[in-house]
């Protein structure tokens, strides 16, 4: 009895650890993205310009309105059925573009994602492309280039256009697909006297880290593929010392959680790719051909490459691997080890999502289909459950005959197991099989741009985030007051913490007073740990459990056993 209690005091005291803790662990191991400073201005939240966004800033003075930076330059409109921006025809730069389809935040008339923004305004974040060369003039940041056209749209290229004074002629044509691909065709006419060499590059110049935290479970930062593989990067690896990656086939660019830039070489042709960053946070993502382009008198030569500026929608990023022969453009997405599981998830919850219209509603018929194909699992497990119901009595007193021998008494219990062909494991397989798909559908929540601000119903304007009706939020309200972390509980973790209860009090009573106590709190943790998590992975839980209540109501009238108390007497052990 005294162990008992010994033991009841050390889980209360770790259960306690983990509540109160759980908060810091969560913020080291899921961080949450921290929300851009504001002002109230005419009533209304405004976001503050961030001075240290652009390093070559040396004060708030330094960067100034976004659009005054638009208008100091000529550009070429970009307009697309996903895309709006311009790009900037001093030095080619694609410096303006914000995602038409995915808006900032759920509310009413927000504005959409801005992606891409001019040098000299705050988040300066843009692509570049041109020439290297030694004893010829190129092209440079100054140059202003000549356009064919005012609008680069699907159905209508640009090219661009500028020339030196020994006779090199330079083009680069410029395409845009319907989503977020553009094509850039880089050209050199040497109709000068004298033979030439030039190298193509293109570069994504950011002047901060990614608003986005990077994550264990979800890359955000540089990102290279080279030689089959992809690898992601860290942004403190890249401010100690440029990397660099000679491939050919691969791609280099930049990943925030929903949202990439990435520079794509002829898939054919070997490059140098390199990942470069400074202490005061700027990075640098290029490429440059391995071997120049050697240009006769009189000849040309042409190179195209490809940009990718938009959303990791995951058939898309597919299609462009697929069709482009693009290389490991679906690790795009950091997928992780459980990939295998994650992605046949991912697909046959969109699938369900394009049938219902609803994700919430997908979600709980993809919990239907996983209980029903566990379900025979799930009878070895009652059956095992029956069984080991059974010999309980007998275990019982092969723990008080030989209590004072903690060794003999293993023997003595594994002995009974295989006398009486039991296995204490089955009945934890189905909960070991559930493990990974958990963990996969929290990464499918987690990673993909499909499930970000869908709408179950009333106040869930969001599966991929918590529940926004907790305690916090409306003392927050009422009282102007903030509760401690830990009491962040809404309304969908409470209903997850019920059908635990109810799913855990319809389970055979454990003989061992230790176990019943733990079985009896372990639903109010799990409802205080699940609460961060997304509404989403929640409400499969919530199903998970109601399905399973089902089950044991009906798997209890074909073992009826296990419905009977276990009487307390002392059965000799064999």
């Amino acid at each position: 009895m005294k162990d008992d209690q010994k033991n009841f005091v050390l889980f209360a005291v770790l259960a306690a650890l983990i509540l109160f803790g759980w908060p810091s662990i969560m913020h080291f191991i899921f961080p949450q993205q921290q929300p851009a400073p504001t002002k109230m201005v005419d009533g209304k939240p405004k976001p503050v310009p961030n001075p240290s966004a652009d390093p070559t800033a040396d004060s708030s003075k330094a960067l100034r309105d976004r659009q005054v930076v638009l208008a100091e330059t000529p550009r070429v409109q970009i307009e697309t059925p996903a895309l709006r921006g311009s790009i900037n025809l001093k030095g080619v730069r694609l410096d303006d573009l914000v995602l038409a389809k995915y808006d900032e935040t759920v509310a009413k008339k927000s504005p959409p994602i801005r992606l891409l923004s001019p040098s000299g305004a705050a988040g300066s974040y843009y692509a570049q492309f041109g020439w290297q060369a030694s004893g010829v003039e190129v092209p440079g940041p100054d140059t202003v280039w000549q356009t064919s056209a005012p609008k680069l749209t699907p159905t209508s290229p640009v090219t661009l256009t500028a020339t030196n004074s020994t006779g090199q002629v330079f083009r680069i044509e410029l395409s845009v697909d319907q989503n977020y691909m553009f094509t850039i065709k880089q050209t050199v006419a040497n109709t000068g006297s004298a033979p030439v060499s030039v190298t193509p590059y293109a570069l994504v110049s950011r002047s901060s880290r990614s608003l986005d935290v990077d994550q264990w479970a979800a890359h955000v930062g540089p990102i290279a593929v080279y030689n089959g593989a992809a690898d992601y990067i860290n942004w403190k690896d890249t401010e100690a010392g440029p990397k660099q990656f000679g491939t050919t086939g691969g791609w280099v660019g930049y990943s925030d959680h929903y949202w990439l830039t990435a520079l794509v070489p002829d898939q054919r042709v070997p490059v140098q790719l390199q990942q470069r960053g400074t202490a005061a946070q700027a990075y640098q993502a290029d490429y440059q051909l391995a071997e120049p382009l050697a240009l006769a008198p009189g000849k040309k030569s042409s190179y195209s490459s490809r940009f990718f500026a938009g959303a990791k929608e995951v058939k898309l990023l597919d299609n462009y691997q697929d069709k482009l022969g693009i290389v490991q453009f679906d690790r795009a997405i950091d997928w992780g080890w459980f990939g295998m599981i994650e992605q046949p998830i991912f697909y046959y919850l969109d699938w369900l999502f394009r049938m219902v219209g609803n994700f919430g509603v997908a979600i709980i018929l993809l919990t239907i289909t996983i209980r029903g194909l566990l379900f025979p699992i799930a009878q070895k497990q009652f059956a095992s459950m029956a069984n080991m119901r059974a010999i309980q009595p007998k275990m019982k007193a092969l723990q008080e005959r030989h209590k004072d021998d903690k060794q003999k008494q293993q023997q003595e219990i594994m002995k009974l197991y295989k006398e009486e062909k039991v296995n204490p494991l089955a009945g934890c397989l189905p909960l070991l099989l559930q493990i990974p798909i958990m963990f996969a559908l929290y990464k499918v929540l987690l990673l993909t741009i499909e499930m970000r601000h869908q709408p179950f119903v009333l106040w869930i304007r969001d599966l991929s985030a918590p529940d926004p009706a907790n305690f916090i939020a409306l003392v927050n309200y009422l009282f102007h007051f903030t509760p401690p972390a830990f009491l962040a509980i809404g309304v969908i973790p409470v209903l997850l913490g019920i059908s635990m209860y109810f799913q855990m009090k319809l389970n055979p009573a454990p003989m061992d007073e230790m176990q019943k106590q733990i079985f009896a709190i372990m639903p109010w943790m799990l409802m205080f740990l699940m609460a961060p998590f997304a509404v989403g992975l929640q409400i499969y839980w919530i199903t998970s459990n109601c399905i399973t209540i089902l089950q044991q109501q009906w798997l209890y009238s074909k073992h009826p056993a296990l419905k009977e108390p276990v009487k307390k007497k002392e059965v000799a052990a064999k």
